[in-house]
């Protein structure tokens, strides 16, 4: 069926189109070309805008769904179509070859964009053409990755589809950096996990690489996601009690809302020496984070965070678990939980939505009776840490409204990439009797974390 191109002469907001075409360059081969509008409607003249895909990256679910589809259009401001084209992949999108090598494309992209300004003009509005001139500007898409290799692919009951990819990044150092990725295809623009991963033996480094003969282990010594270094290094606030918890013979408790991976909870156990419970919603995400991401020896519950916090907080329902009624619920699994109250809960929970992309946390957290639910099963000088990812300065303002109006204090520390956030309620006063150099937990955390972020704890 032939397509009509009275079709593009206007924008109707959300609407995605997706068609093949001969590739000019490569007769034999066909090109897929994809067309999103904004689900904004343009107040003006609308912006048309096309990217290519770069090559043998087609099957990603960045640039072949229409949620990243969208995702790349909404981050690049006041575009109101984007025009996406890249190579066809007969087997679908799903059957992505296992690896790839970034490679320079610039003479095939300059032949194509050369070939197809007559199509970029079809698929524009009328009304984008001023005074006879005109122009659809080409995006580059960006990023470190330098080749990568997917190791495998799963579908959980909540998450639905996910990827294990190992990949090789771009480094500043002379030192090459691999690394292993969790993605769902929900959020195909969000990496949900990151870790760094190093060879289980010792090769010449010209015979590493990805995809290779070379195996590769998770370290969890350090960690590689932006906003996780800044809720450990939150932990400084409280240096002194969870210093005194260690001269006492105890380990500090940690509730970690949201598990993925696991990367936060694995260095919190081995590297901070913390006791560690956590909550996953969905069974497989746990089963990964435990073959590809290192994540053991950690108490996790597959259940609702929200629910498991209010649980918590009910001592009806704490004397039930304790006494053994309520066989096969899953919080039975912590029973020894209850023996003291935890010093810190760290929140990494979000939310997708078509619109605003990622949300941090979902909506239904930021209640006061979640946040006072939260505070009652933190010890006296226990914090609540929370990655915030705010679609609205509103959104923003509200949690933060909401924080002071429970919790003693209120601390945030800005991540630096124009998205995250991490906010450090503080349930009571806390002041140091020790200087970082008598305080053993103080100078760990600064080694562990090389002094990242913790200068820049900011009240609120």
């Amino acid at each position: 069926m032939a397509l009509d191109i009275k079709t593009f002469e206007t924008i109707i907001p959300s609407r995605f189109l997706s068609f093949t075409i001969p590739n000019p360059v490569l007769p034999t081969r066909l090109l897929r070309v994809a067309v999103l509008d904004s689900p904004i409607q343009p107040t003006e003249s609308p912006q048309v805008a096309a990217l290519f895909v770069p090559q043998t990256r087609e099957p990603d679910w960045i640039f072949s769904t229409e949620s990243g589809h969208l995702q790349l259009l909404l981050s690049s401001p006041g575009i109101s179509r984007l025009i996406l084209i890249g190579n066809n992949r007969i087997n679908g999108p799903d059957s992505s070859p296992l690896t790839y090598h970034k490679r320079e494309d610039a003479q095939y992209v300059k032949s194509l964009e050369n070939s197809l300004k007559p199509l970029f003009f079809a698929l524009s509005p009328k009304v984008s053409v001023k005074d006879g001139i005109f122009d659809v500007p080409i995006l580059d898409y960006e990023d470190n990755l330098i080749c990568s290799v997917v190791l495998e692919r799963r579908a959980g009951i909540f998450v639905s589809e996910m990827l294990v990819e190992d990949i090789e990044i771009e480094s500043d150092s002379e030192l090459r950096e691999f690394r292993r990725r969790l993605r769902f295809k929900r959020m195909p623009n969000l990496v949900q996990t990151e870790i760094r991963i190093v060879p289980q033996k010792v090769f010449e480094l010209d015979r590493v690489k990805i995809g290779g003969e070379v195996k590769f282990r998770p370290d969890t010594k350090v960690l590689v996601h932006s906003y996780l270094i800044p809720m450990v290094a939150s932990l400084s606030l409280i240096g002194s009690c969870i210093e005194d918890r260690f001269r006492k013979g105890l380990k500090p408790k940690a509730l970690c809302l949201g598990v993925g991976g696991g990367a936060l909870l694995s260095f919190l156990r081995t590297q901070l020496g913390f006791e560690v419970f956590g909550v996953e919603m969905d069974e497989e995400v746990l089963s990964v984070a435990r073959q590809y991401f290192g994540l053991e020896e950690i108490q996790v519950c597959v259940g609702d965070a929200i629910e498991y916090v209010e649980k918590l907080a009910s001592k009806d329902r704490v004397l039930d678990l304790v006494s053994g009624e309520d066989n096969g619920d899953c919080y039975l699994n912590h029973a020894n939980v209850f023996d003291a109250k935890f010093d810190v809960i760290m929140v990494d929970l979000d939310s997708c939505d078509a619109r605003n992309g990622v949300i941090a946390p979902p909506l239904e957290f930021v209640k006061k009776h979640i946040l006072l639910a939260a505070r009652s099963v933190l010890s006296d000088f226990g914090i609540f840490v929370m990655n915030v990812i705010p679609p609205t300065r509103l959104f923003y303002d509200t949690l933060i409204h909401e924080f002071q109006e429970i919790f003693h204090e209120l601390y945030e520390i800005d991540v630096g990439n124009g998205e995250n956030f991490v906010l450090i309620a503080k349930v009571s006063p806390v002041s140091s009797p020790l200087s970082e150099c008598e305080n053993s937990f103080l100078q760990k955390l600064r080694i562990a974390i090389l002094g990242r972020y913790l200068d820049s704890i900011r009240k609120i």
